[in-house]
């Protein structure tokens, strides 16, 4: 169990503040380079890019210095707690994106009955590398399906989730930090305001939608991290739910064969829920996880 010499609303502030500076800074770099282009175009990706980049790579020295600060002692080591370790690492790569698919199914199947290809013809692509370098060279692609999953997990969760932990607790904390993740989407506001993408109510209602969007989804991942204590199921299902976007519900109620849609969107949701905590036992990733090792008491989260 742990050990430390900060107790109570100390321990609470110290990890609060930490948070909140790491959460400031990753979205502050966003907006160190001036620029009068939209967020979409490639130059000022590539900048915004290079700023997340050195942001994210000084992030585990803030959890280095609260855990010299608070005087917290575990077993583990600072890669350890932060979810980067090979205990586990093969179902922790397979099972959380397998159990996100699942959630996905009614997307899924709507996906594949609208696609032209068939199944041979997407094989062929999915191993086609002339495919893959036409990806990483576009901007957008990267951004969405590789830099961003990876940055923002790292320092939302990999970072944020072990100093929350032994003040909150793993339950409290799954709902704490996706707080700070919501929070730093709303810089997306200041771009639409910016280029006037639409009207003041619009935006507005756009803002309140994806804070929910995003804690939720925060939530979800906080939950994966603690549960199998590694960050690369939640940087691929992160990578995974960006490229699916929100459920285009209004086009399952619309489609052609809408029974079937929207029986696997119900079917998927029913079969996540069954299957959420099997597939995150802690036993497939070395109990306990080194981040319920901070916990303060034992968790039912942290338990098999």
């Amino acid at each position: 169990m742990v050990e430390e010499k900060a107790a109570g609303g100390g321990l609470c502030a110290v990890s609060v503040l930490c948070c909140l500076t790491l959460a400031c800074s990753y979205v502050g770099s966003l907006y160190v380079w001036r620029s009068d282009l939209p967020r979409d175009h490639p130059a000022v990706i590539k900048r915004r890019f290079t700023s997340v980049l050195i942001v994210s790579g000084l992030s585990p020295a803030f959890v280095w210095v609260w855990k010299e600060f608070t005087g917290i002692r575990t077993g583990s080591s600072l890669l350890a707690l932060m979810g980067i370790r090979l205990e586990g690492l093969v179902p922790a790569v397979v099972l959380p994106l397998l159990l996100t698919m699942v959630l996905f199914l009614g997307p899924l199947m709507q996906l594949a009955m609208d696609c032209p290809w068939s199944f041979i013809d997407g094989v062929r692509v999915a191993f086609d590398p002339c495919f893959w370098m036409v990806c990483t060279s576009d901007m957008r692609w990267l951004r969405n399906q590789v830099v961003a999953p990876l940055t923002e997990e790292l320092v939302f969760r990999a970072c944020m989730l072990p100093m929350l932990v032994p003040c909150a607790g793993p339950s409290t904390a799954i709902f704490t930090c996706p707080l700070f993740f919501g929070v730093a989407h709303f810089h997306h506001v200041i771009e639409l305001l910016r280029f006037r993408q639409g009207t003041l109510s619009g935006i507005f209602l756009s803002a309140v939608f994806q804070f929910s969007y995003t804690a939720l989804f925060g939530a979800y991942t906080a939950f994966l991290f603690i549960r199998t204590g590694h960050l690369v199921g939640p940087v691929l299902c992160h990578s995974f739910c960006n490229y699916m976007g929100f459920p285009a519900l209004s086009a399952a109620v619309d489609h052609p064969q809408r029974l079937t849609v929207l029986s696997c969107y119900v079917l998927g949701v029913l079969l996540f829920l069954l299957l959420l905590f099997p597939f995150t036992d802690p036993s497939y990733y070395g109990l306990p996880t080194p981040v319920c090792s901070l916990a303060s008491a034992p968790s039912p989260l942290c338990l098999s």
